[in-house]
């Protein structure tokens, strides 16, 4: 039984005997492949190859039938036992085909970044175009408009000489910037109208104060001259309404200028006094008004003496 159990495999071992010498006589052949590719080159000559193969083995103690060695010769010939790498493009179309679903993922990303970069790129030069489409239409048509109204309306309201000369140069500088293409200073000298308007429209009195524990008026011993002395009423603007005003003073002391509701005016020693003697008799200043801001002038109008050479008189608003 035994015999018999062991024929098949016996069998088997020799055919893979077989097939791994047919290998080695290719693998001999490869090692020689000088020799192996000049003599299967030429017809006939398989005989002489298949003695120099056999001496081969027999120098290494190896017996290798005829068969074996025209097997080997064989298959050196069509290639077999040989290992030959796929193309290049073979290769690379297969690993595309491996990774497809990470390939996929990437040029989803790739695309939509790309589409995203295409639409704000679309948007940024649409809105590059409106803007400046919008600067031309402002400089041709909205400014000039602007300018020209504010202009009209300030002139029509003017009543003095002071505030038709201020809203001619501001209309002559807002034109030159318009000339220019300067959009900020036309814009500015365009506001500066409107401002002005509104500053002619303002009505109100200059009102000396005469409150209890507030100073109706004060003095100053200037720097330059410790024997002379600068009389001082405290006023504040007062609308029709009796609403107090805020406006700009500039300080005749250190050139600055101050947003307040109270300020003082310098008037000569005599209006000074005068009023000291009103405030002395009662408490009260009866006769409280200094000065009255018309509609359609820049300045107030004083009707107390204030000024000999008849300019506007100076102010502090610190005391």
């Amino acid at each position: 039984m035994s015999s018999k159990a062991d024929t098949p495999a016996s069998g088997s071992a020799g055919a893979l005997d077989e097939v791994m010498l047919a290998m080695d006589v290719v693998d001999t052949l490869r090692h020689n492949e000088n020799v192996a590719l000049k003599e299967l080159g030429q017809e006939g000559r398989d005989e002489d190859l298949k003695e120099r193969l056999r001496r081969i083995y027999e120098s290494q103690g190896l017996e290798v039938s005829d068969r074996i060695l025209d097997e080997g010769i064989k298959a050196l010939k069509e290639s077999r036992f040989t290992y030959e790498p796929a193309e290049a493009g073979s290769r690379l179309l297969a690993g595309i085909w491996v990774r497809r679903g990470l390939y996929g993922k990437i040029a989803g990303a790739v695309l939509v970044a790309l589409v995203a970069w295409i639409g704000v790129s679309a948007w940024r030069g649409a809105s590059e175009q409106r803007a400046r489409e919008a600067a031309r239409i402002e400089l041709a048509e909205t400014l000039p408009r602007r300018l020209e109204q504010a202009a009209s309306r300030v002139l029509a309201d003017a009543r003095t000489a002071d505030a038709r000369d201020r809203a001619e140069a501001l209309h002559a500088d807002g034109v030159a910037a318009l000339t220019q293409g300067d959009a900020d200073a036309a814009r500015g000298a365009a506001a500066a109208l409107e401002q002005l308007r509104a500053r002619l429209a303002e009505t109100y009195r200059l009102r000396i104060v005469s409150r209890p524990g507030e100073d109706t008026g004060v003095f100053r011993i200037p720097d330059v001259n410790s024997n002379a002395r600068n009389y001082y009423l405290i006023v504040e603007a007062v609308t029709p309404d009796g609403k107090v005003l805020s406006l700009p003073v500039r300080s005749e002391e250190d050139g600055k200028v101050k947003t307040v509701t109270r300020w003082g005016v310098r008037v000569p020693q005599r209006t000074f006094d005068a009023v000291r003697r009103d405030k002395g008799d009662d408490g009260i200043v009866q006769n409280d008004t200094l000065a009255e801001k018309p509609r359609g002038g820049l300045e107030p109008v004083y009707r107390m003496n204030v000024s000999p050479d008849g300019e506007n008189p100076g102010t502090i608003t610190e005391w």
